[in-house]
Parts: structure tokens; sequence; C-alpha cells
């Protein structure tokens, strides 16, 4: 059986994190897209595992929650009776951390009660400290952050309400209404209002709209299987955390947070997501 050499898999690799489609991928490379696709959704899923391994015993003080839109295969009002569950909305739920912009722990799949709560109980997982957490209005997350923490965090809502604009044109129809009101609601212990904010982890769901095809609007480059997708979403959170600079902190998030002392280069994110895959104990390089 062929193998890919490293190097090519390293450059579909960098390709895929860049936000290129797997059809512009097989254009740069020469590589077929079914081995494009194959290689994308292998990494991905060691990826995953490799987040796993990396985000954990963390000190993290303020932490963001939200959630990302996307689809599979169709939009959701277009879902019929005998369509597969996995076909329609999907959600990317998203812990980051306010102070070193890493992303902690994320879920995909369903809007639920269910996701918000196992967002929830891996983020606590992952930290050791009593943190503050802001999510959105999303209602679930009260519950879902008071069975995993209990008390040992002080948590708060912000509530933004919407005005909705007059026509139907793609300005209207593709962006949120006008905030009409934003509301700081506490939920339990004492957050520090100042520090009662999603504006980061609202930034980190547009560098993944405009870094990820499979989340650009208005094109034919969505998912059209959900386990493609949540591979996808897994590299994509990798090279975020590990290879790529954040502007404003100079270095990586995963840096910031401590977890490793470099940038880590794409042919080492292949490297240690191979390195999984072939090896139930593997050394990770840090």
């Amino acid at each position: 059986m062929h193998v890919l050499p490293f190097e090519s898999q390293v450059r579909v690799i960098g390709a895929l994190t860049e936000g290129c489609s797997i059809r512009s991928v097989e254009r740069m490379t020469k590589i077929h897209r079914d081995t494009v696709m194959r290689l994308g959704s292998k990494i991905g899923q060691a990826c995953e595992q490799l987040h796993d391994s990396l985000m954990c015993d963390l000190q993290v003080s303020t932490i963001e929650l939200d959630e990302q839109w996307d689809f599979i295969s169709k939009k959701q009002k277009h879902v019929t009776f005998n369509d597969p569950k996995e076909k329609g909305d999907v959600w990317l739920f998203v812990a980051l951390s306010a102070n070193h912009k890493a992303v902690l722990s994320y879920v995909v799949g369903k809007r639920t009660a269910d996701n918000a709560r196992i967002l929830a109980q891996d983020l606590r997982s992952r930290i050791l400290n009593r943190p503050q957490i802001t999510s959105d209005g999303y209602l679930p997350y009260i519950q879902a952050v008071k069975l995993a923490f209990s008390t040992d965090a002080d948590f708060a809502q912000l509530v933004k309400v919407y005005q909705a604009e007059p026509g139907n044109d793609s300005a209207h129809r593709y962006s949120p209404g006008r905030i009409r009101s934003i509301e700081k609601a506490v939920i339990q212990g004492v957050p520090d209002p100042d520090k009662i904010s999603t504006s980061y982890v609202e930034r980190f769901n547009l560098s993944t709209r405009m870094s990820m095809r499979r989340f650009t609007r208005l094109t034919n480059g969505f998912s059209k299987k959900l386990e493609n997708h949540k591979a996808a979403v897994s590299l994509w959170i990798c090279f975020y955390n590990l290879c790529r600079v954040h502007e404003t902190l100079r270095c990586t998030p995963a840096m910031a947070l401590g977890v490793t002392n470099h940038v880590w280069s794409i042919a080492e994110l292949v490297d240690n997501a191979l390195n999984i895959t072939t090896s139930e104990h593997p050394m990770l390089l840090q």
C-alpha cells in the first residue's frame, strides 16, 4: 500500500489549517482529494487525543463560554424525517481562557443541554483552581456549570437582546440584528463585573469562521459527515493552540498557558498526531 511521504502530509495539513478547501488542496499539491480527506480525518481525530493529553492540570482565572453554528450536509429547514440525525444544525461549544486566548474545552454536536453539560464537565476536569466563568445567555449553562463546579466557580451570564433589522437582503440575512441591550446577570459567587464578557470567545468564533472552509458561509465547502466535521474542528483547535502565534500575545495560546515552551511547526503537529495513532503510550514533544 502506498504511503504518502511525510513532507507531503505536512503540506496537506498546512493547507487545510490555513482554510483551503479539499479540492484547492488537491490542485495545489497534486494529491487526490480522497487522500486529502482521509489524511485530514486521521490527523484531526489524533488531534482530539493530543488536546486531551496537553490541556490538563491548568491554572486559569477567567473563562468564556459560547457556541457557534454550522450545519452538516444541509440546513435544518431542509432536513426530512428520513435523514440521519447528524444532518442539519451542528454547534461548536467552546470554553476559552480569556487571559491566554487558549481553547480549553470544546464539544461538537447539537445545541442541547446535554452538550452544555459535557462541555462544563470536561472544563472542570482540566482546571485546578476556582475560575470566573462567563457564558452567553444560553440557559442550560446555568445548570451545567452548577453540576460541574458546584460552588467552586464565580459564574455570570452576558445576555444580549437583539433588534431585528427590516428587509430581507443578504446584508441583513447573514448578520445579527442590532444589539438593543446587554445585561450582566450574576448566577453564583462574586464575579468581577469588569471581567463579565464574551468578547474573546466571540473573536475566536470569527477566527474559526474565517480560517475553516467548512464554516465559511455561502460556499459548498460545508461538511457532509459529522465524523469529518469533528476531525476538522479538532485539527483547527490544535493548530490554533499550538502553532498559530496570537498577535496580541506574540506567542501561541499554548505557550501563554504554559503547556509548551515553543511555537509548534506543522511538522511537529503531524508527527505528534501520527505518534498518537501508532502508539498506546505516545511521547509528546512539548
